[in-house]
């Protein structure tokens, strides 16, 4: 078992960060490439373990990817082909790809981490075969029995475990013979930024989706059969990847820049600017640069996390160096993410001498003196990260497999490590 020591500081963080682009708008487009009508470039494209998964995995599947960096040219098959698909630890392969796969001619067969075998995929799964796909399994590993088409139609699934279900529904829909109606019946619906992201790329793709206007009172989404218009896609950088950076500023006193910072954005990550500044942190953007100020002392706060759950680690960590005590809402949802997030984030903040209790939906933290220790990742990038956060204050802090971070971020360690040497920019 491999330990990081966390970097420590004495001294506010002064710099400027530029960070890679979205994972999630990154395999989104992949996907919507290899089902439009010609072939696309994608810009900025993150290159992590979680977008070279669905590289691979589209690859498998007939798609012709070119590119090793981050521009790609996509070009979409004639045909999916059967394939094996290794999905890691990524949400986004194992719940985005079934329903491409039911288009291939012949069988898809999907695995993936130890981990990943417990995160619940029964939703989507069963959501296809309501369409008329023949799969085998009810979690990975399973295999999805393509036929070359899929009848599609209207399906009621409870999505309230992950948006992904209806993001990778929707996805894929206007390939099915009649597109698709998704109905979530269930619990609130989590990460709603996230299924308006997709929503919004299948419109800018020429895909003609009803939505609703007001998600909290109806929740049914309608694809309609057509072709998938090939878009030059142009990628933001990840802005929950900034979020660990952003709070170097707030728990130091410091001040961090992010370049490239969209003024109008759907990613849950650009939340983080209310959060910090409810915090008493300063946050401003000006010329396309976010630039957070850290206050002399952090505040608590009482928070619904919702719609915004992959910020928790970051929230956190802030919360556990505040100076009075937080209240995380609405985010019983992570007990199935990358690991449970709020038994892990509740034990490792308690092994350095925190105070945090678990709620029914959500965690109570209270502030108390933290002491160096062993910080476990349970294989999960945001725990790494969140565990970097706390040892820039706290000393002694030693990270277990910093190397998770190349989930998504495969070069935080380098960035981490500049950004701490000064004023100068990061790259």
């Amino acid at each position: 078992m491999t330990f990081w020591p966390a970097p420590h500081v004495r001294t506010p963080v002064h710099a400027s960060v530029t960070l890679p682009g979205s994972k999630s708008i990154t395999n989104r487009a992949l996907i919507l490439a290899a089902l439009a009508d010609r072939p696309s470039t994608l810009t900025g494209a993150l290159r992590s373990r979680d977008t070279n998964l669905m590289i691979d995995a589209l690859r498998a599947m007939g798609t012709s990817i070119e590119g090793e960096g981050e521009t790609l040219v996509v070009t979409p098959p004639a045909e999916f082909s059967s394939a094996v698909v290794d999905c890691g630890l990524a949400g986004t392969v194992m719940r985005f790809l079934p329903p491409v796969a039911a288009l291939a001619t012949g069988d898809v067969a999907f695995d993936g981490d130890e981990q990943a075998r417990v995160r619940p995929l029964g939703t989507i799964l069963d959501a296809l075969r309501g369409l008329g796909v023949d799969i085998d399994g009810n979690a990975l590993p399973f295999v999805v029995h393509g036929t070359g088409a899929l009848r599609g139609g209207p399906v009621t699934i409870d999505a309230s475990g992950s948006s992904q279900f209806v993001s990778g529904l929707l996805l894929s829909a206007a390939r099915f013979e009649q597109g698709i109606t998704v109905n979530h019946d269930g619990a609130a619906l989590p990460s709603m930024p996230h299924i308006e992201m997709t929503v919004q790329m299948l419109r800018e793709a020429d895909v003609q989706v009803d939505a609703p206007a007001d998600p909290r009172k109806a929740q049914t989404w309608t694809v309609s059969p057509g072709p998938i218009r090939a878009v030059d896609w142009e990628i933001e950088p990840d802005l929950s990847n900034a979020t660990p950076f952003l709070a170097a500023a707030a728990v130091t006193g410091g001040e961090v820049s992010i370049p490239h910072w969209p003024r109008y954005t759907t990613q849950p990550g650009d939340v983080i600017r209310e959060i910090l500044v409810r915090m008493g942190a300063e946050c401003r953007i000006f010329d396309g640069v976010l630039t957070v100020h850290g206050p002399d002392r952090l505040a608590g706060i009482d928070i619904d996390l919702h719609d915004v759950g992959e910020l928790t680690p970051t929230v956190a960590a802030l919360a556990a160096l505040a100076d009075s005590p937080s209240r995380l809402r609405g985010i019983a949802h992570l007990r199935g993410h990358e690991t449970d997030r709020l038994a892990a984030l509740t034990t490792e903040i308690n092994r350095l001498g925190g105070k945090v209790t678990e709620t029914e939906d959500g965690l109570s933290i209270t502030p108390a003196p933290l002491s160096g220790g062993q910080w476990h990742s349970y294989a999960d990038h945001r725990m790494a990260t969140a565990g970097a956060i706390l040892g820039l204050v706290v000393p002694g802090v030693e990270i277990e497999d910093i190397g998770t971070t190349a989930k998504t971020l495969p070069n935080f360690v380098e960035l981490w490590s500049t950004m701490l040497d000064g004023p100068e920019a990061v790259r």
